[in-house]
C-alpha cells in the first residue's frame, strides 16, 4: 500500500500535462504536507509523469495534427496559433513554460506539429517541470516551517 501515494502522484502529474483536467500541484502539497512521504521521491514521480504527459502531447501534435480541426484534437484552433505564434517568436526555448497554466500544454502540441527533436524537447521541458514541482516543495515546507 506504500506505493498508492507515489501512483496517485504520477498518475495526477501525468493527466495534469495532457487535455484532461487535473491539478497535480494539489496532490503534491497535500502529500508533503502529510510528512509521510519521502520528498525526493514526490518530486521524482511528479516530474516524470508531468514529463510523460507533455511528450503524449509532443506525439499528439507531431503525429496527429492534419486532425487538427476534429473536436478531439486537445487544441481549439484560436488557443493553437497563439501557441504557434509563441513558439516561432521564442523558438524551442519558449518550452521553458511547458509548467505554466493555460500556455504550456498548448506549447507541447506545438513543439510536436513543429516536428521539434524529442530528445530537446524531452530536456529543457523536464527542466521545467522539475523546477516547478520544486518550487512548489520549498514554498510548501518553507512556508510550514517545515524546511
Amino acid at each position: 500500500m506504500l506505493a498508492v501515494p507515489y501512483s496517485a502522484m504520477f498518475v495526477t502529474a501525468f493527466l495534469a500535462a495532457t487535455i484532461f483536467p487535473a491539478q497535480s500541484e494539489i496532490l503534491l502539497v497535500t502529500l508533503l504536507l502529510s510528512g509521510k512521504h519521502d520528498m525526493l521521491m514526490l518530486l521524482a514521480v511528479a516530474t516524470a509523469g508531468n514529463t510523460l504527459g507533455s511528450m503524449v502531447n509532443w506525439v499528439l501534435g507531431r503525429f496527429f495534427s492534419e486532425y487538427r480541426d476534429r473536436r478531439w484534437f486537445p487544441l481549439k484552433p484560436k488557443l493553437f496559433d497563439r501557441a504557434v505564434g509563441w513558439y516561432q517568436r521564442y523558438g524551442v526555448w519558449s518550452l521553458l513554460l511547458s509548467w505554466a497554466p493555460f500556455v504550456g500544454d498548448p506549447l507541447t502540441v506545438v513543439a510536436g506539429v513543429l516536428k521539434t527533436n524529442l530528445w530537446r524537447f524531452t530536456a529543457i521541458v523536464l527542466l521545467a517541470k522539475a523546477g516547478r514541482y520544486l518550487f512548489v516543495t520549498a514554498a510548501t515546507l518553507g512556508w510550514m516551517g517545515r524546511g
